[in-house]
């Protein structure tokens, strides 16, 4: 299933762009909601950070240009990690 979605994604690279982009963005943006409605800790600052981090790395390797499978597999960290987030924060909040 990987390769077949990488074997698509790499024949539409272009049209997938701004959809990527904004559903990462997105998504990164709901956990980061999620984050902030809990209350101020540690932990808190560690997950926004992640949640930051990831999405930027994202979006600065679509600006760079880097391969397209390489801008594939960190779509892919980005909706999981962002996922997990916003399951956490829900469940705690």
């Amino acid at each position: 299933m990987y390769s077949k979605l990488l074997n698509d994604f790499k024949e539409m690279y272009m049209a997938y762009i701004p959809l990527m982009i904004i559903l990462s963005s997105c998504l990164g943006s709901i956990a980061a909601m999620y984050i902030l409605m809990q209350e101020r800790s540690f932990s808190q600052v560690i997950e926004l950070s992640l949640c930051v981090i990831i999405c930027m790395v994202f979006n600065a390797s679509i600006l760079a240009q880097m391969k397209a499978k390489f801008i594939f597999n960190l779509l892919i960290a980005s909706l999981g990690i962002n996922s997990v987030l916003i399951l956490i924060n829900m469940i705690f909040h």
